[in-house]
């Protein structure tokens, strides 16, 4: 199986900033794109991020040139800086891993439990 363990959330100010880390674990035997993803309350999950196994990059237009997302692939770890937040930025955020497992061989989605993002003064 696999697990992925976010880390990071938590309150701050408008126009301050975060690092949310996920870092996957288990019976791994390639991981191709990681992403964040988030669900404010009485909305629809979406896409904030997303980076492939090369590192190109894709961003929701809402967070384009104040969130950037980055990857260790030698710790499968995914990260998300996110600076200048907004109050619209408060949501749940999840980490999101297309994995090949090793007992498998298949490719599946896994998710984080999700971490909360609360921008409030």
């Amino acid at each position: 199986q696999v697990q992925l363990v976010e880390s990071g959330g938590g309150l701050v100010q408008p126009g301050g900033s975060l690092r949310l880390s996920c870092a996957a674990s288990g019976s791994i035997f390639s991981i191709n794109a990681m992403g964040w993803y988030r669900q404010a309350p009485g909305k629809q999950r979406e896409l904030v991020a997303f980076i492939a196994s090369g590192g190109s990059t894709t961003y929701a237009d809402s967070v384009k040139g104040r969130f950037t997302i980055s990857r260790d692939n030698a710790k499968n770890t995914v990260y998300l800086q996110m600076n200048s937040l907004k109050p619209e930025d408060t949501a749940v955020y999840y980490c999101n891993a297309h994995v090949i497992t090793i007992a498998t061989m298949i490719p599946g989605d896994y998710w984080g439990q999700g971490t909360q993002v609360t921008v409030s003064s």
